[in-house]
């Protein structure tokens, strides 16, 4: 049976150096999983920084933008898996469908979620996800941000009901919260 943590916070509170941290105490080899689009040059220096800062501890980068739960049922063998992060991977599922011509509803993000929950549930070992908690600002002005947020709440929701541990990060400091 698989160990689900779930690691939360606002943008740049340390919620992925944590996780990092977290993942590091726990045995290699380790899987990154890394579902950031590099869409400029800026994102692409970012990317190159994260991959720098693994570099030595037995990490091996994965960089899937949507097929997370297939690459987390092929790292069996890795004591830890991390996902960093869910926030990016729910946009990524909603542009998706958008280029099919195709609208993701909430009953496909619950669908996505519980195939993230099951492939961890089955892992041999710890997958940790990060993800941003996006619902404690103000209500967007427009209907698409509006589906985001909502789609990204659901998403935490049900991670963070599945999972043993749940942490939330701000200013750097890791709360447990379950």
């Amino acid at each position: 049976m698989g160990r689900l943590i779930l690691v939360t916070g606002g943008a740049r509170s340390g919620k992925s150096d944590f996780a990092l941290q977290l993942a590091q105490s726990l045995p290699a080899p380790r899987c990154f999983i890394a579902t950031c689009p590099v869409v400029d040059s800026e994102m692409d220096e970012r990317v190159a920084r994260h991959r720098e800062e693994r570099a030595g501890a037995e990490w091996q980068t994965v960089e899937e933008q949507t097929a997370i739960v297939a690459i987390l049922l092929a790292r069996q063998d890795h004591p830890v898996c991390l996902i960093d992060c869910l926030t990016l991977w729910v946009n990524n599922l909603l542009y998706l469908a958008e280029q099919s011509g195709k609208i993701f509803s909430d009953s496909e993000m619950r669908q996505q979620c519980d195939l993230l929950i099951q492939a961890a549930g089955v892992h041999h070992g710890a997958v940790i996800c990060v993800t941003n908690e996006v619902g404690m600002g103000i209500v967007p002005d427009n209907p698409a941000a509006r589906v985001y947020r909502d789609l990204v709440g659901r998403c935490n929701r049900m991670l963070a009901a599945a999972a043993s541990e749940v942490y939330l990060v701000s200013c750097g400091i890791p709360l447990r919260l379950k």
